[in-house]
């Protein structure tokens, strides 16, 4: 009777493998470090007597008739606690995050908004906001500190008539669509009346600096939080070119498809707008951040590096194809290869869910294209969420489908289900590091050795 047991061969692989599931997850950390909110700050911002100094701007505190902080997204206590820690005076303003901190920033006023999709307290929070810029004094500064999830976080619709069910199921329609976070934050943008650059406009002209943690492309800074301070780039027409590429119009409730077939959207205010006129912007997070933090840890861990960012945005299947081909190349010509790429993947989501989101999708797809192969392929969410799961994201590797099956599980079937994080964390390679509290988009890291 065959022994059942691994050979010594089979075992030497699987420790190996073990490791290098550890070294990519050792990179992926290392990355969520360096993306620390405070140390952004700490970088970005100086105060020194009545001086606020950000980047090459400095403002006098004294020339104004306040201060005042409108903090909204995932980041939301996070750049707060950032800013307080640096300005030695109680701010006064308001927070809206998805999750209650341990301990909230004196003076300012919390709200605990739905993401990915709002709920009432969203819309608590978009009302409670308009009403505090626009009660400002002229003379006022005005620090808008922004991350990733402010879309939903924080919203008022445009129109009176939309409700909260209108507004939730029109951005389920949107998420589960395929189409990429700019085009999901035209619609939105042109539904609400905060987003869009309309809460710029609430403010004016009041002195407005916005300090972003982005969640976007580098080349569409004003779809971060659906670009609520920022002229906008897109257009009613745009909209209407979206809805009929990916077929939702349909789908919208009626209200909101109405406003669409019945000429009722409202443009967004663009530059040269005069709401933007005492506007100032600066990022001081970016998904590159995390890609240039992993890069060097992974050149000291010994690794040969190549970054490539160019699958931005793509569905998900073609971007695993495209950088596993790559890192085969690489491979060719470097004994240990790590390719890193940031930015987000597209899933298009079809009937109802499992529990799962793109980053576990797009590891478990490769999991399939590299069985038996000796490579390893981490994709994570910095935000510490993937779609409607508990993880950030997943580490698979040549094991990981024969892994499966000794399990008695299908990959194939949690893929058509979009159901992948089961799955993953029977065979212990999910991700779950909780909420970040931080959103800088998605890192892959993949591994040939």
């Amino acid at each position: 009777m065959p022994s059942l047991s691994p050979s010594p061969q089979d075992s030497r692989e699987n420790s190996r493998a073990r490791e290098m599931r550890e070294s990519a997850r050792n990179l992926f950390d290392h990355a969520m470090a360096e993306c620390n909110v405070a140390k952004a700050f700490a970088r970005s911002l100086r105060h020194d007597g009545d001086t606020l100094f950000i980047g090459d701007d400095l403002y006098r505190l004294s020339e104004f008739a306040g201060l005042s902080v409108v903090s909204i997204g995932k980041a939301g206590h996070a750049m707060a606690e950032a800013l307080s820690n640096i300005i030695p005076m109680e701010l006064q303003g308001i927070v809206a995050c998805p999750t209650l901190p341990p301990s909230p920033v004196p003076g300012l006023r919390y709200f605990y908004g739905g993401h990915p999709l709002p709920n009432e307290e969203s819309l608590r929070a978009g009302s409670a906001i308009l009403k505090h810029l626009r009660a400002l004094p002229e003379r006022s500064l005005v620090l808008f500190l922004i991350s990733g999830g402010a879309s939903a976080v924080s919203e008022t619709p445009i129109s009176p008539h939309l409700t909260l069910s209108d507004i939730v199921t029109t951005y389920g329609v949107l998420v589960h669509s395929g189409a990429p976070i700019a085009e999901i934050n035209t619609i939105r943008k042109h539904l609400s009346a905060i987003k869009g650059g309309r809460m710029a406009q609430a403010a004016a002209p009041a002195t407005q600096v916005s300090l972003l943690v982005s969640d976007v492309p580098e080349h569409a800074i004003d779809a971060l939080a659906s670009g609520p301070t920022m002229p906008d780039s897109t257009t009613i027409a745009d909209c209407h070119a979206i809805a009929q590429r990916y077929s939702v119009l349909k789908q919208f409730p009626a209200r909101v498809r109405a406003m669409f077939e019945n000429g009722q959207l409202r443009e967004t205010p663009k530059q040269g707008d005069p709401s933007f006129r005492n506007s100032h912007y600066a990022t001081v997070l970016s998904n590159q951040t995390a890609v240039r933090a992993a890069a060097e840890q992974a050149t000291l861990q010994g690794f040969k590096v190549e970054i490539d960012n160019s699958c931005d945005d793509w569905d998900y299947a073609k971007a695993a194809d495209y950088l596993l081909e790559r890192l085969r190349v690489l491979r060719r010509t470097w004994s240990q290869a790590c390719l890193i790429s940031g930015g987000e993947v597209t899933v298009t989501v079809r009937n109802k869910p499992g529990s799962g989101g793109r980053n576990q999708h797009f590891a478990l797809y490769c999991a399939e294209k590299i069985e038996r192969e000796r490579i390893t392929v981490l994709s994570a969410g910095t935000d510490g969420i993937d779609g409607n799961s508990p993880a950030a994201g997943a580490v698979v590797d040549g094991t990981t489908i024969s892994r499966t099956r000794q399990c008695g599980l299908d990959a194939g079937a949690a893929l058509s289900q979009f159901g992948a994080f089961p799955l993953l964390k029977s065979i212990g390679d999910a991700i779950v590091t909780g909420p970040s509290g931080n959103n800088v988009r998605d890192l892959r890291i993949l591994l040939a050795y």
